[in-house]
């Protein structure tokens, strides 16, 4: 090796830098319009009192293992037993994160000579794993079925046999907008294809009792569907919810579930809360849409934004430099709104990502919405 050791790490930052794209952590501040903690239930009492109710009665922090090994709890298993009623399927799965268990459905279940369509704007996580795994990946348009189906019959043309899987979210964590859930779930019935579904950002938020945008189809075997704990659930981890038989195939073969130390029991706790909440709560969802109908208004109004109709509202700007400059300027006014640059979105669509939770009200929004007035009309 010749040369400074850190040479080329410094030449990438530095490069990062000159194109506006360097990221550097910050802590906590202002109003919350940053967080995906839509229903705030991260701090709420009902989760505090069953963390500290689970530690009084002796659950361990650390699972101290896999799952396969000594690390499978008693509050993994109730927490998925749980999981698979309220969702409505066959079989539940506790992983450590939505990112892991997103690359490792990817990575485990389609095999080699398979298909995998990825919608082109779906998770990092499923990117990664798409790449990771054995079967042939392409990407469709976003959220256009015909697209889906068009790269599909092309595979099918070329003479190849295996099976069809078809990976979306249901609700884009960067644009706001849902996936056509009905005309994917027919396109996989067509082609007796699988539907992997990242339900991360409409867990909690959207569907009956807040189980999600595919929750009228789960159950069925062929749809998977991954319910992320860390956002509107307010602890961490992730479900995967599905078919027995594919579960029991994950348990066995899923290299990042088999080898990785199991989730803290105590995540296990309050993520079971946060689903009792879910069912004893639904106020918190009327308010939480309440405040998703209030901002679309208010941002039309005086932003000129087309609404996305979600708690993610995207306020495209384009321009690296710019967009992190309105970022600044409505942070230092207490508005904790942060700025989203690629490789996140694509070229071009540097954007401020506004969330929309509880942990805010309509005058904490107000007053929000005329501090973009009046920094755009300057910046």
């Amino acid at each position: 090796m010749s040369g400074a050791p850190l040479a080329r790490y410094e030449a990438t930052l530095q490069g990062l830098a000159r194109r506006d794209r360097l990221r550097t952590l910050s802590p906590r501040a202002g109003l919350d319009f940053s967080s995906n903690d839509y229903l705030r239930l991260a701090a709420s009492k009902r989760l505090g009192d069953a963390v500290a109710a689970a530690i009084a009665r002796g659950t361990p922090v650390g699972a101290t293992g896999s799952r396969l090994l000594r690390g499978n709890a008693p509050e993994h298993e109730a927490l998925e037993a749980d999981a698979a009623a309220f969702f409505g399927s066959n079989r539940a799965l506790f992983f450590g994160s939505g990112y892991i268990a997103n690359f490792a459905l990817l990575t485990a279940l389609p095999q080699k000579g398979d298909l995998l369509v990825l919608d082109e704007l779906a998770h990092a996580s499923m990117h990664e794993g798409a790449r990771a795994g054995r079967a042939e990946f392409k990407l469709a348009a976003h959220n256009d079925v015909d697209a889906v189906e068009d790269a599909i019959k092309r595979w099918r043309a070329e003479g190849s046999v295996g099976r069809i899987w078809i990976g979306v979210e249901s609700l884009y964590s960067m644009d706001g907008d849902r996936a056509p859930m009905a005309g994917l779930m027919a396109l996989a019935d067509r082609h007796d294809a699988f539907l992997i579904v990242d339900e991360a950002h409409a867990t909690g938020v959207w569907g009956p009792d807040g189980r999600g945008l595919a929750a009228a189809f789960e159950g069925r075997d062929n749809i998977i569907a991954l319910h992320t704990c860390g956002k509107a659930l307010g602890a961490s981890g992730a479900l995967v919810t599905g078919p027995g038989t594919l579960c029991d195939y994950l348990v066995n073969r899923c290299r990042p579930f088999i080898y990785a130390t199991a989730p803290s029991p105590l995540m296990a706790v309050a993520a079971r809360e946060a689903l009792s909440i879910l069912a004893d709560e639904p106020l918190r969802r009327v308010r939480l849409h309440e405040n998703v109908a209030f901002a679309g208004r208010q941002l039309a109004e005086r932003c000129g934004v087309i609404p996305s109709g979600s708690q993610i509202q995207p306020f495209i700007i384009g321009d690296n430099s710019r967009t992190m400059a309105v970022a600044a300027a409505l942070q230092a006014r207490g508005f904790d709104i942060r700025g989203i640059r690629p490789p996140t979105v694509p070229e071009g669509t540097s954007r401020l990502r506004i969330s929309l939770t509880l942990n805010v009200d309509e005058a904490d929004i107000s007053a929000m919405v005329e501090a973009l007035a009046e920094v755009l009309a300057t910046a």
